[in-house]
């Protein structure tokens, strides 16, 4: 049991604390400060830039992260840890008390869709396909998928891993490969694994013991996973088999980017990975303010953006 707390605890590192809101949800307040607030999720809406974190900040920048503006208006002050756009109107992002916010207007204003604050199981990663379909997932093997642009959202089950009676599994990142096939990254060295956009799942066993945080799906069936303590797995044959990969670090990895062979992976205590040859190798770099790494988009000139407990970050080359 207490094994089982400490990864737990591990696991929300970057997640932030669950916010405790009242029995109507408050809304974001806009502040001066926003630009500093820890950040959670990103994700491109066309060109625009637009990311979420605690106290509900969304944070927007049309020209390539140069300057940052907070929304116009988010209905909820509690945590955001995901988003995810179609197109560059259209938008969801995901968080604490289980909330789900909808944008239409590129991330300016968002309207509340899903609020379960009585039992706080926060949602920690989101996926859209496109307007109507998508998947969200949480605390507790908590999955979540909509078939009508999030105005109803039904929860599917998940099987328990193996060797378990019960789905118990806290899953804390969604990945797609170039089929379509949908990837939850979860504690115990496991994935599930979903190719009708969630409805249902099969376990894929890595060999690890530890929790992954973030994973990718690059060419050629190639799959990776990574989490805890600089863990990363790799799977060559679309997870039939799965070789550990060394990263070179100890510190816990939260968001793996990847275009084509070229991986980039983010960190705790400002660590940075990455790959030239598919994940089958990488580097390992940390950067000299230490800063907890939480997410990253990848913007068309090959530059990253990195957002941080601290906010947002200068653009790494």
């Amino acid at each position: 049991m207490m094994v089982r707390l400490i990864l737990l605890i591990a696991a929300l590192v970057f997640a932030l604390p669950a916010q405790a809101d009242g029995p109507r949800a408050v809304p974001a307040a806009r502040v001066a400060h926003a630009g500093s607030a820890g950040l959670l999720g990103s994700a491109l809406a066309g060109p625009r830039i637009v990311a979420v974190g605690e106290h509900g900040v969304v944070l927007l920048s049309d020209d390539a992260g140069t300057s940052w503006r907070q929304a116009k208006a988010v209905p909820v002050d509690s945590a955001l840890t995901a988003v995810s756009f179609v197109d560059a109107q259209r938008g969801w992002a995901v968080g604490h008390a289980g909330v789900v916010l909808a944008s239409s207007d590129g991330g300016e204003t968002w309207a509340l869709q899903r609020r379960v604050a009585s039992e706080d199981r926060p949602l920690f990663a989101l996926h859209m396909f496109d307007a109507r379909h998508g998947v969200a997932v949480g605390l507790w093997s908590l999955v979540l998928v909509t078939a009508d642009g999030g105005q109803t959202w039904d929860t599917v089950l998940p099987p328990p891993p193996e060797g378990a009676k019960k789905a118990d599994l806290n899953l804390l990142g969604l990945f797609v490969d170039e089929r379509g096939e949908l990837f939850a990254a979860a504690e115990r060295g496991t994935l599930l694994r979903s190719a009708d956009r969630g409805r249902s799942w099969r376990t894929l066993a890595t060999g690890y013991k530890g929790s992954f945080w973030t994973g990718a799906a690059l060419p050629g069936g190639v799959l990776l996973a990574a989490g805890l303590r600089g863990s990363i797995y790799r799977s060559a044959d679309d997870g039939k088999s799965w070789a550990r990969i060394e990263s070179g670090s100890k510190s816990s990895v939260t968001t793996l980017l990847a275009r084509g062979p070229a991986v980039l992976g983010l960190g705790l205590d400002g660590l940075t990975l990455r790959s030239s040859d598919g994940g089958a190798s990488f580097a390992a770099t940390v950067r000299e303010d230490h800063a907890a790494l939480t997410s990253g988009v990848l913007l068309p000139d090959g530059r990253a953006l990195l957002f941080s407990r601290q906010g947002v970050l200068p653009i790494a080359k």
